[in-house]
């Protein structure tokens, strides 16, 4: 827009009232960045009306504007300060140098994954008792299918009824509300699920704990995301894997400390029952601290409270200046959620029928759903069965699960950094050919003669934790990033949920099955039946899981909105052309870049390389 256009500038009532139909009628749609198509001085003039309106500094809003409008050009601006100018430099060059507020409100809200993660693992360690306590020991085909039902029953919950909920309860209670909720909820089922006398009852109890697993699966993925920086939001979101994994880690401690136990006089055992009421523990660390976090700007914002948005950004961030540029963008950028708004089914239909919407949705449904059947949450829930059944005793099976609780949350933080070095798609193509392999190994392994015991017992145990080591680095920490940043910015609540939903619904159907399925089909079976899912996994990432590694929002709705028949079909031709130029060292071309944006970006290099061919002849 040029200068001469200020009268078609919108006026203060207009810019902080309204919704972006009339924004972009004036505008043009906001490509990239939207305050660009502005001149310096009108940008200027939107950050002082946005101050006014707010009761905040007019000033330090107009060169808060004026930096969101120019990101990398900071360094020529003379109306910020040298402190200002270094503090956005270290923004670029120093990422993780941030105030020590937003890594405690991340660890913390994150921490609520350690409930998940704990519950996976003391129902491990309790399935080795519980069942026969309350009357489902047997090795029937009845109580064979209780047993799996009352392991899975949170995660019913979850896919059915709570992730569906969390919309309305973010609505009306605010990030940090439902998760103090959650963690409440949590609490009082966990030690719910230690007092129960019979298996019915235990089933109420942990289906009651799905409403506080669900909602915090969804919602505090996206209270990191909006309240941290976007060059290292990423890694930040991805401390849900973290904790989940600390939390199994934790759980698997809990079960070795408490499984020589005596019963003390308590009906049908104490032990077991202490490590149900143990996964508690994390619940009530977070409902100290929670209260105590800031609230999530962008929830703040959306509630027209932007004072308040701008104060919990202070917190945040490293100078005013950066907290006024956030708070100022995000509002800018609310503009046009306000046209998007709409019912939830008409987003539903959206995500369903928009092609751009369609494949974001199918490549988190991929993730989600060879999260759970890669076969990692057999480990998880019945790794102490697995291996009392290999060969160890009853302790010796308890501390081989800590093993493997122990490198799924150490070989987590390795992911921390690698998701955005090598991308999530490279990740998962990566791995999904070692677990195969190693699950193969692991099932196989019981062929091995009883006689031949150590031989047994120790391949066992390898194959699972060269599977572990392997999943922890890529399929773990990979599924909620993904999902957090496919969808388009009008759906992407309702594709969050749908991907969220898709994990707890085949974690409830891998959990209630496998029982039944290792009395079936032997341990050899039940291992090969998921090793061959996770062959069937790399095609399925081959074909339908487009990479979204450093790309923009502008970037991904090009990624997205290619056909998926014709991704499919490039990526094929890209592995074959691949294996001959790697295996066969056949000098053949790459194919072309299948994204516009990719091959511009290769014209422009070319002929970049063709101009200095030019400038040195």
């Amino acid at each position: 827009m040029s200068s001469d256009k200020i009268d078609d500038l919108p006026n203060e009532k207009a810019l902080l009232g309204s919704g972006s139909e009339e924004f972009e009628a004036n505008h043009g749609p906001a490509d990239e960045n939207v305050l660009s198509q502005y001149t310096e001085e009108e940008v200027q003039q939107l950050g002082r009306a946005y101050a006014r309106q707010h009761e905040l500094d007019e000033d330090l809003f107009a060169k808060a504007a004026l930096v969101a409008r120019s990101p990398s050009e900071f360094n020529s601006m003379e109306t910020l300060t040298e402190t200002e100018k270094n503090a956005l430099y270290d923004e670029i060059h120093n990422p993780w140098k941030l105030p020590k507020t937003l890594y405690w409100l991340v660890g913390t809200a994150s921490m609520a994954a350690c409930v998940q993660g704990m519950d996976e693992t003391v129902i491990n360690g309790a399935n080795i008792y519980y069942p026969a306590r309350l009357g489902i020991g047997s090795k029937s085909d009845h109580d064979t299918w209780l047993n799996g039902l009352v392991n899975c029953a949170p995660y019913l919950c979850c896919s059915c009824v709570s992730v569906w909920c969390t919309d309305w309860l973010n609505d009306k209670l605010s990030r940090r509300g439902v998760i103090f909720l959650c963690c409440i909820i949590g609490a009082l089922c966990c030690i719910w699920s230690a007092l129960v006398n019979n298996w019915w009852h235990l089933f109420i109890a942990r289906f009651f704990l799905g409403f506080a697993v669900g909602p915090n699966s969804t919602t505090v993925p996206v209270y990191s995301s909006e309240c941290a920086p976007a060059r290292i939001r990423g890694s930040l979101v991805m401390n849900w894997q973290i904790w989940t994994a600390f939390g199994i880690m934790l759980g698997d401690v809990f079960g070795i400390a408490f499984y020589s136990v005596p019963d003390h006089g308590i009906h049908k055992g104490l032990n077991w029952r202490l490590m149900l009421g143990s996964a508690c523990l994390p619940s009530f660390v977070i409902l100290a601290q929670i209260p105590f976090c800031p609230e999530s700007p962008r929830w703040l914002m959306g509630k027209g409270r932007h004072r308040d948005a701008f104060d919990s950004l202070v917190k945040m961030r490293n100078t005013p200046l950066q907290a006024a540029r956030d708070a100022f963008y995000s509002h800018v950028l609310l503009l046009e959620e306000g046209e998007m708004s709409g019912s939830f089914f008409t987003k539903l239909k959206e995500m369903v029928t928009v092609r751009r919407n369609r494949n974001g949705a199918i490549g988190a449904w991929v993730c989600m759903f060879m999260q759970q059947f890669c076969g990692i949450n057999v480990i998880a829930y019945y790794s102490s069965s697995i291996f009392l059944d290999s060969g160890f005793t009853i302790k010796d099976s308890l501390i081989a699960s800590w093993g493997f609780g122990m490198l799924n949350w150490v070989f987590a933080l390795p992911a921390f950094f690698s998701i955005d070095k090598f991308g999530r798609r490279t990740l998962l193509l990566f791995a999904f050919p070692l677990m195969c392999a190693f699950l193969l190994l692991t099932g196989f392994a019981f062929w091995i003669p009883k006689t031949n015991e150590h031989a047994r017992i120790g391949v066992i145990a390898l194959g699972i934790y060269l599977f572990t080591i392997v999943y922890s680095s890529s399929e773990g920490p990979v599924p909620f990033t993904y999902s957090a940043e496919c969808a388009s910015l009008r759906v992407r609540d309702v594709t969050m949920s749908f991907a969220t939903a898709t994990c707890w619904f085949f974690n409830f159907i891998l959990s209630l099955t496998w029982p039944a399925m290792l009395k079936a089909f032997k341990p050899q079976g039940a291992f090969g039946w998921y090793a061959a899912w996770n062959m069937m996994g790399f095609f399925m990432v081959l074909w339908l899981l487009p990479e979204t590694k450093g790309l923009t929002l502008e970037e991904l709705d090009d990624v997205f909105d290619v056909p998926l028949l014709e991704h499919a079909a490039y990526q094929t031709k890209a592995l074959v052309t691949n294996l001959q130029r790697g295996l066969l060292r056949r000098d053949i071309p790459p194919p072309a870049p299948l994204y516009k944006k990719h091959r511009m970006a290769l014209h422009t290099s070319w002929e970049a390389q063709k101009e200095e061919v030019k400038h040195i002849e």
